[in-house]
């Protein structure tokens, strides 16, 4: 995967909380990328992309904040536990379903962050994480 100078400049400008929304939209483009290839039978890319969904889950979990908000936190890491797996199982029998279901909550979870755009207003503090 390529990134060109917009994009490189967009992540290195970006908030704490625009960084999550822009792992979100790269999460969900990798699962809707896996699903094409799944169709078309494309065994290698389809794996490829699904493992950059993984990745992309692995290091929202690790940014999870449990301390402010442990209920909050803790559900959270389950729900990425919970599409962790389901992108196991998709690649493992090659099944559209899970992947139906994690792009359906990342989507859900992205539109959720595009609805805070008063977050780093409320909370500066998150601005200089």
């Amino acid at each position: 995967m390529s990134i060109n100078t917009y994009e490189e400049n967009r992540i290195l400008n970006a908030s704490p909380v625009e960084l999550v929304r822009i792992l979100y939209a790269a999460a969900l483009r990798s699962v809707q990328i896996a699903r094409e290839r799944l169709a078309l039978g494309e065994i290698a890319s389809r794996s490829r992309e699904i493992g950059k969904a993984q990745c992309i889950l692995l290091e929202l979990a690790m940014s999870v904040d449990t301390g402010r908000s442990p209920e909050v936190g803790e559900r959270l890491l389950a729900l990425y536990g919970y599409m962790q797996h389901r992108l196991l199982e998709a690649n493992m029998h090659q099944s559209d379903g899970p992947l139906a279901e994690v792009a359906s909550l990342l989507g859900t979870l992205g539109e959720a962050w595009s609805q805070c755009p008063a977050l780093e207003e409320m909370q500066p503090e998150l601005a200089h994480r």
